[in-house]
């Protein structure tokens, strides 16, 4: 049996790995835990969750996980609205992608532990929802879909939808359905598409499934 910590930035994500990636990894003796960002420690025992405004935060979150050295840890956090204090943030690179496995690498490196695997969705959690936006009129109607599926046709691939302020993932989807609720609808449209089509679109998620079996 293979145990998976995987740190999520929060509820949304935690659904995510329950609903989604645990179904698919169980069968293969590989089980996911998902544990969703502390962003604050209080005395009685409890924490604040979800939310990231410093690296620091991250990194003791995963310096706790790596404690048990027999599970393997990784994170679910979105590269877009990361920490500017992140390893290899401010690094360049030739590419989007060579930029966040450069970042990946350098927090590996900060933590220090060798089960530490982390990893960012490229751009949000919603990219990985524009693998099939046709799935959106479980939650939109026939207008909405289709300006969802015109933004999915002008980028190679989900992970490559626009990450600034206004034209993330999950901006678009708010624009044409103000209505979308991130956690519940999220789940649901997430199910609706499966791993397999967004491992088909999204480059940077299967290659992180794929370490996962590993």
């Amino acid at each position: 049996m293979k145990r998976v910590y995987i740190l999520c930035e929060g509820q949304t994500e935690e659904k995510f790995v329950n609903s989604v990636l645990a179904p698919y990894f169980t069968p293969q003796d590989i089980y996911v835990i998902p544990v969703i960002l502390a962003t604050k420690r209080i005395a009685s025992g409890g924490k604040h969750r979800g939310g990231v405004s410093s690296y620091e935060k991250i990194s003791k979150e995963l310096k706790l996980l790596c404690h048990d050295s027999s599970a393997y840890v990784t994170s679910l956090l979105d590269f877009f609205a990361l920490p500017e204090d992140t390893p290899g943030f401010s690094a360049t690179a030739p590419s989007l992608y060579d930029h966040i496995e450069m970042i990946e690498q350098a927090i590996n490196q900060d933590i220090g532990k060798p089960n530490c695997h982390a990893n960012l969705l490229v751009h949000e959690f919603e990219g990985l929802l524009f693998s099939a936006p046709e799935e959106f009129a479980l939650i939109a109607d026939q207008d909405a879909v289709d300006t969802l599926c015109a933004v999915r046709e002008e980028y190679p691939n989900p992970e490559e939808i626009n990450s600034s302020f206004d034209t993330a993932p999950s901006k678009r989807i708010l624009a044409v359905i103000p209505e979308y609720k991130k956690v519940a609808d999220g789940s649901d449209l997430s199910q609706v598409i499966g791993i397999d089509r967004m491992m088909t679109s999204c480059p940077h998620f299967a290659a992180w499934i794929q370490k996962i079996r590993e």
